[in-house]
Order: C-alpha cells, then sequence, then structure tokens
C-alpha cells in the first residue's frame, strides 16, 4: 500500500496547486491585475496543452527508467514555476511560467501515478486506483481552500513562494520514497504477492499499441473523453469566479471545498461498486449526469440550488477522471498502458485545454456563465452518445500478447 500512499499524497499537491489551483490563480490575477476573463483561460488551455505533450514524454519515459526521477523533475520544475508566477505582471508572462508549470505537472500527474498503481495492482485495480487517484480530490479540500486564503489575504506576489514550497515537497519527498516503479524490483508479484524463489520475472501482457490504437474501443475513449473532460475542466476552472458571481466571496472559497468533499466521497464509493458493472456503461451514465450538473449550474442562482448542483458536478468528476486510466487498463492490459494512456490524454487535450477558454471566451462575450455552461453541458451530452457506441470495455476479442 506504500505505492497507493505516494501516489494518493503526489496527487494531492498536484491536483490542489495545478489542476484546482488553476482556478485560484485565474481569480487572484483577473482582481490584482484587471485582466480580462478570456485571456487568464487561454492561460489555462496553454497550461493544459503543454500537459499533454509532456504526458507522451513522461510514458515514454516511465516504461523503461524509474519513475521517481520524473516526479522529481516535475516537482522542481512545478515549484519554480509558481515561484515565478508571483512575479509576473504581463499576460505573455503568465503563458511562458504555464508552460513549464505545464511540464512539472504532467510529470508529477497521473499518467506517472497510474502508470506505478496498474503494474502494482491487477485483481485489485480499480480499489487501488480510486484511493491514489481520491488525492485530486482531496488536494481539492484540503490544498486549494488554503491556498486561496493565502492567496486572498497576502496577494499573489507573497504567496507564491510558500505554495512552491508546498509543491516540492508534495510531491518529491512521497514520490521518491514510496512510488516504486515495478513490484518485481522489490520482489513482489502485483497484488502484494511474493515472488517465489528461482521463479522468472513475470511477463505483462495485453494488446499491441497499434492494434490498440486502431480499434474502436480506443477511439471512442480518446473522443469521449474530449468532450466529457473539456466541459468537466471547463466548468472547474471556472468555478470560482462563477460562485464569486452568484453568492459571495466568502461562499465562493466553499464551491471548490464542497465539489471536491463530494468528488472523495463518490470516487471512493466507485472503486468498490463500479467493478460489478460494465465500465463502458458506467462512465456513460456518469457523463449524463455531468450534463444535468452543468446545466443545473448555468441557471441556478439561489444559493442552495446552486450548491446542490456543485454536488452533483462532484459527483460525477470524481469518477469520469477516475475510469479514464482503468478503460484503458480493462480493454487493452498493462504491456503498452503507458503508451495507450499517453496518447489518450494526449489526444484528449483538445477539450481538456479548449474547456476552459472556451467557457471563459463565452462568458466575456455573453456577459455571464449562463451560455457557457449550457453549452459545457452539450458537450457533456455528446460524450454520452461517443461512450455509448464505443462498446463494452470487457470485449476480449482485440489481439492479445504476452
Amino acid at each position: 500500500m506504500a505505492v497507493v500512499a505516494g501516489g494518493f499524497l503526489i496527487l494531492t499537491t498536484s491536483a490542489g496547486l495545478g489542476f484546482y489551483g488553476l482556478a485560484v490563480y485565474l481569480n487572484a490575477l483577473s482582481k490584482e491585475r484587471g485582466w480580462d476573463i478570456a485571456s487568464l483561460s487561454l492561460g489555462t488551455t496553454v497550461f493544459f496543452v503543454v500537459t499533454g505533450v509532456t504526458g507522451l514524454g513522461v510514458a515514454r519515459f516511465i516504461a523503461r527508467r524509474d519513475a521517481r526521477i520524473v516526479v522529481l523533475f516535475g516537482g522542481v520544475v512545478g515549484a519554480l514555476s509558481l515561484l515565478a508566477l508571483g512575479q509576473i505582471n504581463a499576460v505573455w508572462q503568465l503563458y511562458v511560467v504555464y508552460c513549464f508549470y505545464g511540464i512539472g505537472f504532467a510529470a508529477a500527474g497521473l499518467v506517472t501515478v497510474t502508470t506505478v498503481v496498474t503494474r502494482w495492482f491487477h485483481r485489485r485495480r480499480a480499489m487501488a486506483i480510486s484511493v491514489a487517484s481520491t488525492g485530486l480530490s482531496v488536494g481539492g479540500v484540503v490544498i486549494t481552500p488554503a491556498a486561496k486564503w493565502f492567496v486572498d489575504a497576502q496577494t499573489l506576489q507573497g504567496a507564491a513562494p510558500w505554495l512552491a514550497l508546498v509543491f516540492f515537497v508534495g510531491t518529491v519527498v512521497p514520490g521518491w520514497f514510496l512510488l516504486k516503479s515495478d513490484p518485481a524490483d522489490s520482489g513482489f508479484l502485483p497484488d502484494g504477492e511474493r515472488v517465489a524463489p528461482g521463479a522468472s520475472a513475470m511477463v505483462l501482457t495485453g494488446t499491441p499499441f497499434a492494434v490498440a490504437m486502431r480499434s474502436k474501443f480506443f477511439l471512442a475513449v480518446t473522443v469521449g473523453y474530449v468532450l466529457s473532460l473539456g466541459s468537466q475542466v471547463g466548468g472547474i476552472q471556472q468555478l470560482v469566479k462563477l460562485a464569486e458571481e452568484r453568492t459571495t466571496a466568502t461562499t465562493a472559497a466553499f464551491a471548490t471545498l464542497a465539489l471536491a468533499v463530494t468528488s472523495i466521497i463518490a470516487r471512493l464509493v466507485g472503486g468498490k461498486v463500479f467493478p460489478k458493472f460494465a465500465l463502458g456503461r458506467v462512465v456513460t451514465v456518469l457523463s449524463f449526469f455531468q450534463m444535468i450538473a452543468l446545466a443545473g449550474l448555468a441557471l441556478a442562482y439561489n444559493t442552495w440550488v446552486f450548491f446542490a448542483f456543485i454536488l452533483l458536478f462532484g459527483a460525477t468528476v470524481g469518477n469520469i477522471l477516475m475510469l479514464q486510466p482503468l478503460l484503458i487498463a480493462e480493454r487493452f492490459g498493462v504491456r503498452e498502458y503507458p503508451k495507450l494512456f499517453g496518447r489518450t490524454q494526449f489526444l484528449s487535450v483538445a477539450g481538456v485545454a479548449g474547456g476552459p477558454w472556451l467557457l471563459g471566451w463565452l462568458h466575456d462575450v455573453a456577459g455571464g456563465y449562463e451560455t457557457a455552461y449550457l453549452v459545457a453541458a452539450g458537450m457533456s451530452l455528446a460524450g454520452v452518445f461517443v461512450f455509448y457506441f464505443g462498446g463494452p470495455a470487457e470485449n476480449t476479442s482485440d489481439h492479445t500478447e504476452s
């Protein structure tokens, strides 16, 4: 379980100051610098584009080398980027900083953590990934609200050095001491079983990369996640600003907290329950409920109704993100997992990077978030149909080799 704990701590830090933290920085720069939302949202787009591209290199590296080296690199680059974020005074500088921050975030992020956890767990993979990836939501509960409070009190410039320190310690320390790349290196088989004396090394099995890339299922998962994650990430990155417009600044601080707490609970329940069902159908249903949540956020002005839709949104956020690595591993096996997951994440960049910019641009054009979140809901609904026609994750007709 040390590997799961290490992955949990890394994702807690990188998500709290990266994935969820971007909304805090957007809000702070909007108020402190007076920059428009569309320009700031483009910075978020740059961040996710660089993250996706870097993920390809990360996948190739950890397929052959120690994953701890990647996390160390990511921790250093991410910390230096946060330090620089506090010193910027022009929008173009934000884009440069976010290029480097995207590199650090990718190295100390999902591709690295889920690859290692997938190697260590086969029978209990869903629960192991659900626990490790719960760090994404815990980061939003613990680190992001604290970061927002600190930034509000000290300004972004004053808070940046401390945020950088937290990022470095929270990724490098657990990454180096807990995240062991391969169970065989520590004398284990997957799921914690000891290697018998004199036994030969375990051979990783799975669908060849070229075969998987040409499959209908891979295409459906990739396109479905472009749409689903595009609407999801766009909705998350604009949530603090939306909450401040609909409620108060104090209440808005709890928006990310409510989202993340619900995500934690839903992800842990999902890790236990979802393996009993067809995963392809599960992600289809979750995308449908995400559509309802986003449409509700677009139209809700009453505080209690608004937070009810945040809770529904949080329940879908945690599980949709968790299912992406599970769908790839379930259908195509472990052998080519780093490259396949890195590739689908890279191709999903169109949604992940474009979603925040699209919602920010629609906000500026329409003068509010109603249209923006309705468009996001439409994207999620389109994802429902793509997932539905992609077929089951449990299909074993693909050519598998050992």
